[in-house]
């Protein structure tokens, strides 16, 4: 869960979001060497006399400012397709739950135990406990297993939404009349929070989600244990 004064990602609890994370760090440091040598440019121009004003070209130094931006745009666009192709690649899954999206509420389908079905709304702030998040509490959390490959199948019921886990590395598109899915593989055992990232409607903001991720040995006791 992110922090108030946090600056970076939050951790990881997927490997997706940690090569999302590595792949962050790789462009930042590109981003970062650009910036200071455009800076140091600028300065350089801003400060120093110019004491040759008799060149009309200068062919290498064209070569190298068209050459090196091309190698640095390959740099980062060979490990931003590797990281893509990851987050599509689906490697039989253990279990497969559904998700439908509604304004402004999530419905759960247990597809692989008889059809299981529930509703998960926000919390209002009379009903919250202490400790409980403010505008991020459901009524019933999204149970998931960890160390197991889980399918997310995601659409909607209305307008389009996005489920979304940040620390899993999730973003899902649910659009009506389509079926998207996705698939994690979490890491370690926790609650987790999320929310819509399409705006759909006035209460927009108010549509958490919230997965608690616990061992699989626990979740193969049945889900009506663990709810």
């Amino acid at each position: 869960m992110a922090h108030p004064v946090q600056l970076s990602l939050q951790d990881a609890t997927s490997p997706i979001m940690e090569e999302l994370i590595t792949f962050h760090d790789h462009a930042f440091m590109a981003m970062s060497l650009i910036s200071f040598l455009v800076l140091y440019a600028l300065l350089s121009t801003l400060t120093t006399k110019l004491t040759n004003t008799n060149i009309t070209d200068a062919q290498e130094m064209e070569t190298i400012w068209t050459i090196l931006p091309a190698i640095i745009l390959i740099l980062i666009a060979l490990p931003s397709l590797r990281v893509l192709y990851l987050t599509d690649e689906v490697n039989d899954p253990s279990f497969t739950i559904k998700s439908i999206g509604h304004q402004w509420y999530w419905t759960y389908e247990y597809t692989d135990y008889g059809g299981l079905i529930f509703n998960s709304y926000m919390l209002p702030p009379l009903f919250l406990n202490p400790g409980d998040l403010r505008l991020l509490e459901v009524d019933n959390r999204v149970v998931l297993p960890i160390e197991a490959p889980v399918r997310m199948m995601i659409t909607s019921q209305d307008v389009l939404h996005s489920w979304t886990i940040p620390t899993l590395g999730l973003k899902t598109d649910a659009v009506p009349g389509r079926l998207n899915q996705t698939v994690f593989t979490a890491t370690r055992p926790g609650v987790y929070y999320g929310q819509c990232s399409e705006i759909c409607g006035a209460n927009h903001s108010f549509m958490p989600i919230v997965a608690e991720l616990i061992p699989l040995k626990i979740f193969e006791m049945g889900p009506v244990l663990t709810l």
